[in-house]
């Protein structure tokens, strides 16, 4: 439940500035490497927003 707000806000966005990155990315004066700096930036947030385990407490016992 805590995700939806940062997920729905993430996709307006995408929503808003795709056209412009599209653009972007397709543009034929542009560097080879655009699309992978996009990949690169969608593998950063899934790393960012993965669900992690919490670690349990370690108790030392005598």
């Amino acid at each position: 439940m805590k995700r939806q707000r940062p997920l729905l806000l993430l996709l307006l966005m995408v929503y808003i500035f795709s056209p412009t990155l599209l653009s972007w990315v397709i543009h034929p004066d542009g560097g080879w490497y655009r699309p992978y700096l996009i990949w690169l930036l969608i593998i950063v947030i899934a790393y960012f927003i993965q669900d992690r385990k919490p670690q349990q407490d370690k108790v030392d016992t005598p």
